[in-house]
């Protein structure tokens, strides 16, 4: 199997980049349409317009009707026939905000023109990906849509997300904190990423990397964001929840958190949590899996809770285990095609429910 490794063209990051955006963009296009929901444009709309207007270029804006959904993509793909643009730009902010960034990257991929991708939050590590979420006009997931190339330039204006409530950026290092432990295993393994082949040696780089910046800076970070500042530790666990965790699990695969998570949506009492907040927990439950060493087990505890993500059933709102329903969440992690078959051994539902329980009073 070859190795591969992908990645946007270009990533950006820095305080204020926001007011650069129309220099930057000027290398993909000169007729930008920007996909922006209405309190994105009143927030920085007049910063994002003043940097095109000084890099000579005349913008248009779309209001995002709040769900990527094929009527709205066809919408944009209508006005895109109308006008000839040749860049799509989306900025989404809050934990929606993502949907306006994959119906920006779904236009830009019909259209075959580039895609710039600008998230106002670092809650996940999606905005890096080859990859839109589709769902129904109703809000119910409906497909995936893979795309063949990463967005061609990602904007990070981290004095913008350090001013996002802090759970949003506590709830991407959950996210970030699976990546690798999840890439060690696929290494192991020898199973395909998502990039279509085995990892590279950057890619398990990139991915200890977003480990060891999480344990240095996540702390630290947290203190800052929950004052609404940005410092070197904000701009480094930003880069981490969203470039090297995007790399590295594009690039390195997923596992048995990620799988842990989904089954895990079997459960009404978890349902208000953030996807990092489940994360958190299904990578506990891998490395119960693993048999991992106490030592390590306890760094992620520790971790978990200097930054208020949670580490057992009760802080995420399971108030009794019920071992017929944490049964349906092992079931549901072990369905066919989940990545926790990308474990470098076979996992059974059995598995993953003992791997439950024991994480549970790990993390009490």
């Amino acid at each position: 199997m070859d190795r591969i490794i992908i990645s946007p063209s270009k990533y950006v990051q820095g305080n204020g980049a926001l007011a650069n955006i129309g220099n930057y963009v000027k290398a993909l296009g000169a007729k930008p349409l920007i996909l922006a929901d209405a309190f994105v444009t009143t927030l920085v709309g007049d910063t994002v317009a003043t940097s095109f207007h000084g890099a000579g270029i005349k913008p248009e804006f779309d209001c995002f009707n709040g769900e990527c959904s094929r009527p709205e993509i066809d919408r944009l793909l209508a006005r895109c026939n109308q006008t000839p643009f040749d860049v799509i730009i989306g900025i989404g902010i809050g934990i929606g905000g993502g949907k306006t960034l994959d119906t920006a990257k779904a236009v830009a991929f019909y259209q075959q023109v580039p895609v710039v991708i600008v998230p106002t939050i670092a809650s996940t590590d999606a905005p890096t990906s080859a990859l839109a979420v589709i769902y129904t006009p109703e809000g119910q997931f409906s497909e995936y849509l893979m795309i063949p190339t990463n967005p061609d330039m990602v904007i990070m204006d981290t004095g913008v997300v350090a001013r996002a409530p802090v759970r949003l950026l506590v709830s991407g290092m959950g996210d970030a904190l699976s990546t690798y432990f999840e890439a060690r295993a696929n290494k192991v393994s020898g199973c395909q990423t998502m990039a279509g082949g085995a990892s590279t040696l950057a890619a398990q780089a990139i991915a200890e990397l977003c480990y060891k910046t999480l344990l240095a800076d996540g702390y630290k970070a947290k203190l800052a964001v929950e004052q609404g500042l940005c410092t070197k530790a904000v701009e480094n666990i930003i880069e981490a929840n969203t470039y090297l965790s995007g790399i590295g699990f594009e690039s390195s695969g997923l596992a048995a958190a990620h799988a842990v998570h989904n089954g895990l949506t079997q459960l009404a009492e978890c349902h208000h949590l953030y996807h990092g907040e489940k994360v958190a927990f299904g990578t506990l439950v891998q490395l119960v899996l693993e048999n991992a060493p106490m030592a390590e087990i306890e760094t992620v505890l520790a971790f978990c809770r200097s930054v208020g993500l949670p580490t057992n059933l009760h802080m995420m709102g399971v108030k009794e285990l019920d071992m017929a329903r944490l049964m349906e969440v092992a079931k549901a992690s072990t369905a066919e095609g989940e990545t926790i078959h990308n474990m470098p051994f076979k996992v059974t539902a059995e598995d993953v429910l003992a791997a439950i329980v024991t994480a549970h009073q790990l993390g009490l």
